[in-house]
């Protein structure tokens, strides 16, 4: 099944973010692997793609996983949940309805 995972950064995340996404992305990049990542993405802090100083306020991953469980442990071992970038982490079952 598919997972939404959200997740909310602590506030001037922007240097505990740039120094641990090579980590982060890494993680992603076996998800892709595996046929498993739909879509993944930090949210900009402005409307803006590239947000500059501004920095990011969170970030989305869609993915599959065995289960709800299996989804929040994944979630719980990112990187940036280690280096202190999110503050809250939201993993919710999420039914893809259109592509």
């Amino acid at each position: 099944m598919l997972y939404a995972i959200i997740s909310t950064d602590v506030e001037n995340s922007l240097e505990k973010r740039l120094a641990t996404r090579p980590a982060h992305l890494a993680r992603l990049a076996i998800l892709k692997q595996q046929g498993k990542l739909v879509l993944a993405g930090p949210l900009p802090a402005i409307d803006s793609e590239d947000p500059g100083d501004a920095g990011f306020t969170g970030s989305l991953i869609v993915a599959e996983f065995a289960s709800l469980e299996a989804a929040q442990a994944w979630a719980e071992a990112d990187p940036y949940r280690a280096a202190g970038v999110y503050a809250k982490v939201i993993v919710k079952p999420f039914k893809r309805v259109l592509v």
